[in-house]
């Protein structure tokens, strides 16, 4: 991340080249990374002639020259006054601090604006999204089920709408979850406005994203452009109410484009708000009616995730474990040791410790092989 303690003049000079690159009309996710891979980075590609530039696939003469005349300093360190003003940050794709679940989409975006903090624990998230003109119904299973997996140690990731995905903070909030809303905007113009305060208080306990720059007003295109940033960050995402015509489905298409699971909740089979959810259940989708049937469905981590400085989750369900259940599987490695060397390492009761172990492996989170031997799945 950058150092807002820095003076303009020292700002990091890879920074100034994203940013200049990033604030050419015309260069979004995917020119940005294919200019940025033709020519190894950002400052690479501003040094490179219109011939040059050309030879990218989908770089015509009117793109190259804007590459050439309007990525300017001036322009980049302005961006960067107005997020130091408004206590923004900026995550570069390939330096630290950048959300390890994004790198691995198709198109990430080269650089993500963030008022507040995006915490490695963050990589455990659910992304919960559904109409604006919600009914209650919906409005109801949004919350109840972001506060249910915001008490289990999710976050709750959605987009800042009105209807489905302001309940989906909200209810994360409640909970004393964290959140994070992926704006469609610039940082510096919250939309709608009437989740301004709610904004706030996401800053708070998570925090707000985006790629456009800092003054970018709403429009159309940019908020089904946005869905693939949620889904992103995501394990998986939740539909909870959507017609047929819903930006909703757009996020649950991405999701499935990235391998990520996709759950939807039910709804009734004659109103048009949850059609397109009955669509995503009949076409695969996993049907969902609360926090246990969505950490069920979830496999394991691609990587573990240090929630704390003791606990390393290797599984999604391993967050609605007891404090007994949670103390034995601590024990246990990924990597086969005796059944009798937990025993040994554990000051509970030996029966105790079997039982739980038997618990352990009916939700399959590890498994006994031969010889008295147990591992961790």
């Amino acid at each position: 991340m950058t150092d807002f303690a820095a003076a303009p003049d020292d700002l990091a000079s890879d920074v100034v080249d994203a940013l200049r690159l990033t604030l050419v009309p015309g260069i979004g996710s995917r020119m940005y990374q294919l200019l940025v891979d033709r020519f190894g980075s950002p400052g690479a590609v501003l040094e490179a002639s219109i011939a040059q530039l050309r030879e990218v696939s989908g770089v015509g003469p009117k793109l190259a020259m804007a590459i050439v005349a309007e990525g300017t300093p001036a322009a980049a360190r302005a961006e960067w006054e107005r997020c130091r003003a408004a206590g923004a940050r900026l995550l570069l794709r390939g330096r630290h601090g950048y959300p390890p679940p994004l790198d691995r989409i198709p198109d990430p975006p080269g650089v993500l604006y963030c008022r507040g903090d995006w915490r490695p624990a963050d990589e455990l998230a659910i992304g919960i999204v559904g109409s604006r003109h919600c009914t209650p119904y919906g409005r109801q299973q949004a919350e109840r089920l972001a506060g249910g997996l915001a008490r289990a140690g999710i976050t709750i990731v959605s987009g800042l709408a009105r209807g489905i995905d302001g309940a989906a903070h909200q209810g994360a909030l409640d909970a004393g979850g964290r959140t994070l809303a992926v704006c469609a905007t610039g940082l510096g113009t919250i939309y709608p406005p009437e989740h301004a305060e709610l904004a706030i208080d996401i800053t708070h306990s998570g925090a707000l994203l985006s790629e456009s720059p800092m003054l970018q007003a709403p429009i159309a295109g940019l908020f089904p452009q946005r869905n693939r940033i949620i889904s992103g960050l995501s394990m998986g995402v939740i539909v909870v109410e959507a017609p047929r015509s819903s930006g909703a489905l757009h996020t649950a298409r991405h999701a499935m484009e990235q391998n990520r699971e996709v759950f939807a909740v039910p709804g009734r089979i004659d109103h048009e708000a949850c059609l397109g959810c009955l669509d995503l259940i009949r076409d695969g989708a996993t049907l969902i009616r609360g926090v246990d049937d969505v950490l069920a469905a979830l496999g394991p981590l691609t990587r573990p995730v240090a929630v704390s400085a003791e606990e390393t989750v290797h599984h999604p369900q391993e967050l609605v474990l007891n404090e007994l259940e949670r103390s034995v599987l601590n024990l246990i490695s990924s990597e086969a040791q005796p059944v009798d060397a937990v025993l040994r390492a554990s000051a509970l009761e030996a029966s105790r410790v079997l039982s739980t172990l038997t618990v352990l492996e009916m939700r399959r989170l590890v498994q006994r092989l031969p010889g008295g031997q147990i591992v961790r799945r």
